[in-house]
C-alpha cells in the first residue's frame, strides 16, 4: 500500500505541481478537443492546432492571474 500512496503521490505533483488550474485547465482542453474530434467538428488536421492554442491560453491566463495576486 505505500508503493501505490508514493507512485500517486508522485503523479500527482508531477501533473498538477505548484498550480492546480494549470492541471485542471489542460484535461479541460484534451477534454473538449477529444469531443470536438468524436463529434466530428473537426478534422484531424485542424484539431492540433485548436488544442495547442488551447493549451497556450490555459498557461497564459493562469501566469496573468498568479502574476496579478502577486502584484
Amino acid at each position: 500500500m505505500r508503493y501505490l500512496l508514493g507512485f500517486l503521490r508522485f503523479w500527482y505533483d508531477f501533473i498538477v505541481g505548484d498550480c492546480w488550474h494549470i492541471g485542471a485547465g489542460v484535461v479541460v482542453v484534451l477534454g473538449c478537443g477529444a469531443g470536438l474530434t468524436h463529434w466530428q467538428v473537426l478534422g484531424s488536421r485542424g484539431i492540433g492546432p485548436v488544442v495547442g492554442l488551447g493549451l497556450v491560453l490555459v498557461v497564459v491566463v493562469s501566469l496573468i492571474t498568479t502574476a496579478r495576486d502577486n502584484a
